[in-house]
């Protein structure tokens, strides 16, 4: 099953439930798939496009939810949590950051990277391998760490 099917179908179990912060969630990530279904000309938006359209959702909820904290306005924040989370369910699981590592060393062997002047190939091969699984940030923060210490 697509997520966009699923996500469907979490839509109607909310209504029902009367999940209202579940349901406002999941009409938002409907939405953004919809626009992308509609801008790319097809019917059909792909799992791999929707994951990250959810992923880009989930980050900007966090940054919000970080947000509020910061102004103390912990009502709004927490609502924004509440949405993140669910949006969360529709993410693969994302890699430690012991399992990024483990990537890092892998894809040096691979790529023969001597040192940081060699940091764009590295980033290129490993964001494409850990698209959905490990946010760029920290890849990236990583990655400069490893190429300095060598």
């Amino acid at each position: 099953m697509s997520i966009s099917s699923t996500i469907n179908d979490q839509i109607k179990q909310a209504m029902l439930a009367k999940e209202k912060d579940r349901l406002a969630a999941l009409r938002d990530i409907k939405a953004k798939l919809l626009l992308e279904a509609t801008s790319g000309g097809g019917a059909e938006v792909s799992d791999e496009t929707a994951i990250k359209i959810c992923l880009k959702l989930y980050k900007q909820r966090i940054e919000t939810y970080d947000l509020y904290v910061q102004q103390g306005r912990q009502d709004l924040a927490d609502e924004e949590l509440v949405q993140a989370k669910v949006i969360e369910e529709f993410l693969p699981k994302q890699l430690s950051e012991q399992e990024i590592q483990e990537e890092i060393t892998q894809a040096m062997a691979h790529l023969g990277v001597n040192g940081p002047q060699d940091m764009g190939k590295l980033m290129g091969h490993l964001s494409a391998k850990l698209a959905g699984k490990a946010d760029g940030k920290v890849i990236s923060t990583l990655v400069k760490a490893r190429l300095s210490a060598s």
